[in-house]
């Protein structure tokens, strides 16, 4: 077998193997208890309206999530903080 035929071959099977494990790899998921626990902080109480208005965060609906929020009794700047939270990776 010729070096070059070898080389591709190793190539392709490397690709292979590491692509399926970017698709294998769990999804990035919203982090609904970061924000629900930044309204909390400023002055929310737990309830499922916050948990709701942190889910319009998650799916990218920031103000729909500030109404939210703000409507729970969270100071506007605060619940623009939490709704971006929402929409982040959890760390």
């Amino acid at each position: 077998m010729r070096t070059s035929t070898r080389i591709a071959g190793a190539l392709t099977g490397l690709t292979l193997t590491l692509g399926g494990a970017v698709l294998a790899a769990p999804a990035v998921r919203a982090d609904i208890p970061a924000c629900t626990q930044m309204a909390e902080l400023a002055g929310a109480t737990a309830s499922d309206s916050v948990t709701a208005a942190c889910g319009r965060g998650v799916v990218g609906d920031l103000q729909g999530c500030v109404t939210g929020l703000t409507g729970a009794g969270v100071a506007s700047g605060a619940a623009t903080a939490a709704c971006r939270a929402a929409a982040h990776e959890p760390r």
